[in-house]
């Protein structure tokens, strides 16, 4: 398999277990405080990556690399999951997810500024269109209902851009699960403090689908995920691969209606396939 094609599938299935992480959070967030599944998921992630890098034996980071690995941790370590966690107190998981139609062009923008990537004028075009489907569906649907879970999940993407662009491009270097678990070290200690202070009086009253949900977020959403989405960054540019995010909407509407049986609208699935299709056309001109 040749490294663009790596790349694809890594990338797939990056976005494949990241489909998962707001229908979790949702899940999570009906019983956990906010900053505490924060804080709690990055500290059992954090735990996670120190044991791989001391059973693989990893050299620390350049001194240059550490500016870079600060991104990524206040990307998408504490941003993303702390903002979508408070998003997720006003809207439901289903309306959250189209807004993860805005990634790939956040992600596109923050690869040129900071991975040096150029694409095509036409790319540009049908991602904006892509992205303009998106705002125009949360105008319609979600500022009439939510705003400040709108607010909170537009800040949530761009931050998250951010941190997938920087992290795509110091993985060239330092290898894909090995920025991720680095970042997560690095956030280690204020996580432990952090998720000490915020902890439930008791854990006694916290149901299963809850734990679940912090399980899930701990596990794949913050440390496995990240494995094959750096790595397929990497491999097949920013760019180019981060137009696969735009499946995450449809896949986290699947599990919304299937597993935590909210309203799924033809509206939603309508924008999202919208999305598709101009990405579908983005990713031609994405080199």
């Amino acid at each position: 398999m040749d490294r663009t094609a790596s790349g694809w599938l890594n990338g797939l299935i990056g976005v494949i277990i990241f489909s998962g992480s707001l229908p979790a959070t949702r899940v999570a967030v009906t019983q956990f405080d906010p900053v505490f599944l924060t804080v709690a998921r990055a500290a059992i992630a954090g735990g996670l990556a120190l044991l791989l890098l001391l059973i693989f034996g990893q050299k620390r980071p350049a001194r240059h690399d550490i500016f870079s690995l600060i991104v990524v941790a206040a990307g998408v370590v504490v941003g993303f999951p702390l903002l979508t966690a408070l998003a997720l107190q006003h809207v439901t998981s289903a309306h959250s997810v189209v807004f993860v139609g805005l990634l790939p062009l956040a992600t596109a923008v923050f690869g040129v500024v900071r991975g040096g990537e150029r694409p095509k004028l036409a790319f540009w075009i049908f991602a904006i269109m892509g992205s303009g489907l998106v705002c125009g569906f949360a105008l319609v649907q979600g500022l009439n209902a939510a705003p400040v879970g709108d607010a909170l999940m537009v800040a949530a993407i761009v931050v998250c851009g951010l941190g997938y662009a920087e992290g795509a491009k110091l993985s060239r270097t330092l290898g894909g699960w090995q920025v991720i678990s680095w970042a997560l070290l690095l956030s280690l200690p204020l996580m432990i403090v952090s998720a000490i202070w915020f902890k439930p009086a008791s854990f006694s009253n916290i149901d299963a689908p809850a734990l679940a949900g912090l399980a899930y977020v701990s596990l794949f959403s913050m440390l496995i995920g990240f494995v094959f989405w750096y790595r397929g960054l990497a491999h097949g540019g920013i760019a180019s691969v981060g137009q696969l995010q735009l499946l995450q909407p449809f896949l986290g509407l699947t599990l919304a209606g299937t597993l935590l049986h909210e309203t799924v609208t033809w509206t939603m699935f309508a924008v999202t396939a919208a999305v598709i299709a101009c990405v579908a056309a983005a990713r031609k001109f994405a080199q």
